[in-house]
């Protein structure tokens, strides 16, 4: 028998290997981000060095109209389903040299491993669309991005593979407002998208998969003093927090209950199921920037860390494969509002 002061050591020991053990067989935790919109060129290079800084992968789904000036040949072509020729409900480019900035942007992101996406055209509620209007939005969508260097005036910079990306590249799909609609996800799998990210789910969890169709759903985490159930989207805070206006004077309060949250949710899977955490974002400064600056800081502590990987949904989707989501019927879940 070992003395006294040389069992409990041991017993320690064999603890601590048991939980290393433990710790060793979870699955992976996967950090999710992604941002609505992608037009602000100043935040493109934000998320950039954000990304780069934490060792990131992120998805930018992206609407078309950001590449179009208000009452160009191209903007008066783009006729979104149900509405007036030329018309977006979030805007257009201000200038011809902002386009091509932002083309070089969307190509610097495809080249640095993130993941771009279709947010369709000009963020209008496409619930009560059909198959076919759907596929007609996808369209513009794809010959928008692919003309992309030649409206901005820089055609001869064109990159060689940047064809191809358009072509090939566009894997994901977000619905505006998160709002779908029951043709929505035959048109998805018509257009040959992988995915489908617009659902809503309880808390984080698992991407179902419909008729061979992967489905994200952005989960509802707790907030603030009452721990009360709200999106993982910023405009959702925004929303929560000052009704949608800004509310500088209470920007301090709104960062450290961002961080809050965004830090509660993913420990209650890194310590527990290791369900992947999704949260999204938009390329507005709301609050003066309070929820990019809690997702920079979470970011910055969190991608780190032992069995974390903080990567795009593109990128998910092969990750998440060794986990087998079980494919589900279609079901009715609400669509919310967002920006």
């Amino acid at each position: 028998m070992l003395p006294r002061c040389l069992a409990l050591p041991a017993a320690l020991s064999a603890a601590l290997a048991v939980s290393a053990a433990s710790a060793a067989q979870k699955p992976e935790q996967l950090v999710i981000v992604s941002f609505d919109g992608a037009h602000d060129n100043a935040l493109w290079v934000r998320s950039l060095d954000m990304a780069a800084r934490v060792h990131a992968h992120v998805t930018y789904f992206f609407s078309c109209t950001y590449l179009m000036t208000k009452g160009s040949p191209i903007a008066q072509a783009y006729k979104a389903p149900g509405h007036r020729p030329g018309t977006s409900a979030t805007g257009f480019a201000q200038s011809i040299p902002e386009i091509a900035e932002r083309v070089g942007h969307i190509w610097q992101a495809h080249l640095a491993g993130h993941d771009i996406a279709s947010h369709a055209c000009g963020h209008f509620d496409g619930a009560s669309w059909s198959e076919a209007e759907w596929q007609h939005e996808f369209q513009a969508f794809t010959a928008t991005l692919r003309d992309g260097w030649k409206t901005g005036g820089i055609a001869g910079q064109e990159p060689k593979g940047w064809a191809d990306f358009v072509t090939h590249g566009i894997t994901g799909f977000r619905a505006p407002y998160l709002s779908t609609g029951p043709a929505l996800q035959a048109a998805i799998r018509e257009h040959g998208f992988r995915y489908d990210a617009s659902l809503i789910t309880r808390g984080p969890a698992l991407p179902d998969i419909t008729r061979g169709l992967v489905r994200f759903g952005l989960p509802l985490i707790p907030e603030g003093p009452k721990q009360k159930p709200v999106i993982a989207m910023d405009y959702n805070l925004y929303v929560r927090h000052s009704g949608a206006k800004e509310d500088l004077a209470q920007a301090a309060t709104y960062e450290a209950r961002s961080l809050a949250a965004y830090r509660a949710a993913f420990a209650r899977q890194y310590d527990g199921n290791r369900l992947p955490l999704q949260l999204g974002f938009h390329f507005v400064a709301m609050n003066g920037g309070v929820y990019w600056r809690a997702l920079d800081t979470f970011l910055a502590e969190t991608c780190q860390k032992p069995g974390v990987a903080c990567v795009s949904y593109a990128e998910a989707l092969d990750r998440l494969k060794p986990r087998s989501p079980v494919e589900k019927a279609e079901n009715g879940t609400p669509a919310a509002r967002h920006l």
